[in-house]
């Protein structure tokens, strides 16, 4: 694990802000990022995810929102059985699929690994955009191990109020980075009523200007989405089937 735990201290980067400040803290691109993966440091079994972040197969999250132009968005997050070895760890699949005003926009597949320390890795994804049902794109896929791209942890163990943390790392294409703001938030959705919410702030380091929350709900995950800096777009849970 020796490189897990050197990882994990360099991962903590406490940096406080008033309230009434921007919601992320200084611009983190000038802070170094290497990490070296060992694949004996991960679960190659029994891979459930953590307590903010489960991967639960077989389940379909559905969210509901507004785009930022005010369209009708769906969402469904389908935790699949697949799994992908990537630089010799054991990742499991996630289909992502958005809709706009019932149109196909985005199909995406995740691949999230878990340490034995309990932490969430995203190890890449395979992305599409569409119009009128035909692929336009596929900007922002990348595969760690592949033309310098690094995992990054998608949900950390131990969460602490201002710590930052990459979520991804593919240089000019993947650069998303996150930061807790707080572990006791209380979100209404149409799914339910969650309180103790971990909150973050999540956005690129190759958008600055666009800065999204997300609420986490214990055992559940991603609860709610919504654009707060450069975006107004939301979406909520809606069921899980």
């Amino acid at each position: 694990m020796k490189n897990m735990i050197l990882y994990s201290f360099l991962l903590i980067a406490l940096m406080c802000c008033d309230k009434d400040e921007d919601p992320v803290p200084e611009n983190p691109a000038d802070t170094p990022y290497d990490v070296k993966i060992d694949p004996t440091d991960f679960e190659s079994t029994g891979i459930v995810g953590n307590e903010f972040f489960p991967l639960i197969s077989g389940k379909t999250y559905v969210y509901e929102g507004k785009s930022d132009e005010g369209g009708d968005t769906r969402i469904l997050v389908a935790y699949t059985s697949n799994i992908k070895m990537i630089q010799g760890v054991t990742c499991v699949e996630v289909h992502d699929q958005a809709y706009e005003n019932g149109s196909l926009i985005e199909d995406t597949y995740d691949w999230y690994a878990q340490d034995k320390q309990g932490n969430v890795w995203y190890f890449g994804e395979a992305t599409q955009t569409l119009e009128n049902g035909q692929v336009t794109g596929t900007k922002g896929s990348w595969e760690a191990g592949v033309n310098g791209a690094l995992p990054g942890i998608i949900m950390l163990a131990n969460p602490l109020v201002s710590m930052w943390y990459r979520q991804e790392y593919f240089k000019g294409e993947a650069e998303d980075v996150a930061q807790v703001l707080g572990t006791s938030a209380s979100v209404s959705v149409p799914y339910a009523l969650f309180e103790n919410c971990l909150q973050t702030a999540e956005w690129s380091l190759l958008e600055t200007g666009i800065v999204g929350q997300k609420y986490y709900a214990s055992g559940v995950g991603v609860v709610k989405s919504i654009g707060v800096k450069g975006e107004s777009g939301y979406e909520d849970l809606k069921e899980i089937q």
